[in-house]
């Protein structure tokens, strides 16, 4: 769980391009191999992706793959430059399995089914490491569960998942998303960096960014690279005014890239926050230069940092479990709008 919270300045995002073909009203996953950026919308009968010109986001490029999705959610770039669909979106917590659905640069695409340990879990991050292995982190409002492969993905399966940790993102003041304050606690997209230093998820608001850890990063060869970098000290990028933020992802330089669903009358965006990834190294290295024999992590200098929140008296509890029922039902409401347009 996040501890302490860097409050260090980060620079605004700024519009690249307003993304205004049909394909991709719903966009919902973005990932950058190479130079190449691409972009993917949830729903549909295949997968279908749709690289975009950096400039002015029309699309000039296009690989799908003869699979069927139920409800992909999320798109991840691997490095060995394969691009890795996350098929995880479960509105109404039904699926006895999800799937990811790997595009090789060269080759056919493979299909690799997943089981949670708990039961069903909507979920809209995939993220892939440095070793290319994906993590999935899901959509509960309040605490996200995190979960990987229990083993390499072979054949369709289904490969069994491991349950690796929880999240619970510190609340945030920045506007934006279709379901109001819950929005900045909802996990609804993620990217890893190019290099694999640095994890980040976004919410309906804001993008968090992790450092991984040294002794997880893609050096060790550790398993655990994005979890032990969830349980660190992350800085708070906001992305205000975003109809539905779903997508983000990195460039190369460390520029962080977001991406929203039209909505409302509202047309998509994919925004740039330049030099994001230096942001979390940044505080990372602060960390650890200043860190004792306590548990706590500090902020970078000149930095403040807002400690976690004391737990809750235990009047509050009933009053915390009628907010949670009113933010499902707000999620319900969305989710059933955004079938009436699927097939499922």
């Amino acid at each position: 769980m996040v501890g302490l919270v860097s409050a260090a300045p980060v620079p605004a995002p700024v519009e690249r391009c307003a993304v205004d073909d049909p394909r991709l009203v719903e966009l919902s996953g973005l990932a950058v191999v190479g130079d190449a950026l691409w972009a993917m919308a949830d729903g549909g009968r295949r997968v279908e992706l749709l690289r975009l010109d950096p400039d002015n986001c029309a699309v000039v490029g296009r690989r799908t793959a003869d699979v069927d999705p139920y409800d992909a959610e999320d798109l991840a770039a691997a490095p060995d430059g394969a691009m890795w669909v996350g098929d995880t979106g479960d509105n109404e917590r039904r699926r006895s399995t999800v799937a990811v659905i790997v595009v090789p640069s060269r080759g056919a695409p493979e299909l690799h089914r997943l089981s949670y340990p708990d039961g069903p879990h909507d979920a809209e991050a995939l993220l892939v490491d440095a070793r290319g292995v994906p993590t999935i982190v899901t959509k509960e409002i309040g605490t996200a569960g995190i979960y990987r492969p229990e083993g390499p993905l072979t054949g369709v399966g289904p490969m069994p998942l491991v349950h690796v940790g929880d999240l619970v993102l510190p609340p945030s003041d920045t506007v934006g998303g279709p379901i109001g304050a819950f929005g900045s606690r909802t996990v609804t997209g993620g990217a890893v960096s190019a290099d694999g230093r640095v994890v980040a998820l976004r919410t309906y608001t804001d993008a968090w960014l992790f450092a991984v850890p040294d002794a997880a990063g893609s050096d060790s060869g550790g398993s655990d690279a994005v979890a032990a970098a969830l349980r660190g000290t992350p800085v708070r990028v906001p992305l205000p005014d975003e109809p539905q933020g779903e997508a983000l992802a990195f460039t190369g330089d460390g520029t962080l890239l977001s991406g929203s669903e039209a909505r409302g009358g509202a047309v998509g965006q994919i925004r740039a926050v330049p030099g994001a990834t230096a942001l979390a190294t940044a505080l990372a290295s602060s960390a650890a230069s200043s860190s004792s024999a306590t548990p706590s992590v500090a902020a970078s200098p000149g930095t403040s940092a807002v400690p976690a929140a004391e737990p809750p008296p235990p009047w509050r509890t009933a009053a915390v479990g009628a907010a949670a029922l009113v933010a499902a039902l707000g999620v319900l409401a969305v989710a059933m709008a955004r079938r009436a347009a699927r097939r499922r």
